[in-house]
This record gives structure tokens, C-alpha cells and sequence, in this order.
């Protein structure tokens, strides 16, 4: 299982959104073809599908638990990944 997959599962679960590194949380969002801008600590994510607009600052090297919650709601709603298995 790759990281990307496994990091996706764990979004999805919504069981471990306290431990969800930034990290693996940006590459999950650029993988998803979101575009990224960065100001300061502050990591904006747009596409052109999805109307909202992510918000994202890390917590030391970790996201914080409601923007993983955030993720998980755009990715349900409007069913990102599920095209991109492998």
C-alpha cells in the first residue's frame, strides 16, 4: 500500500485525525490535483471543481484535527480519489 493510499485511509477513517502529519496531509491534497499557495504558514487550496477553498496551517509538524476534518468532508462530497486507485 502506498503512502499516498494509506494517508487517504486514515483522512477518510476520521479515527486518527489528531495524528495526520502535515506533511503527508499536503502531498494527499497536491495529489488530488489541488493547486497550492503559500503565505507564511498558511497553505491555500484551491481546484477548479470544488467550490471551497482550503485553509491549512501545520501545528508544529502535525495538521490540526478539524482541517483534516475539512478535508475528509470535500473529499466525501465531492468524491475526490476515488478515481485515482492504482
Amino acid at each position: 500500500m502506498t503512502k499516498l493510499k494509506k494517508a487517504l485511509g486514515r483522512v477518510l477513517s476520521g479515527t486518527a485525525d489528531a495524528n495526520i502529519a502535515f506533511a503527508d496531509l499536503r502531498n494527499l491534497l497536491l495529489r488530488l490535483e489541488f493547486d497550492e499557495r503559500i503565505r507564511g504558514d498558511h497553505h491555500i487550496y484551491t481546484r477548479d471543481d470544488v467550490q471551497e477553498i482550503l485553509n491549512l496551517q501545520p501545528k508544529n509538524s502535525m495538521a490540526k484535527p478539524y482541517q483534516v476534518k475539512q478535508v475528509r468532508t470535500l473529499i466525501l462530497r465531492y468524491r475526490l480519489g476515488a478515481s485515482d486507485e492504482e
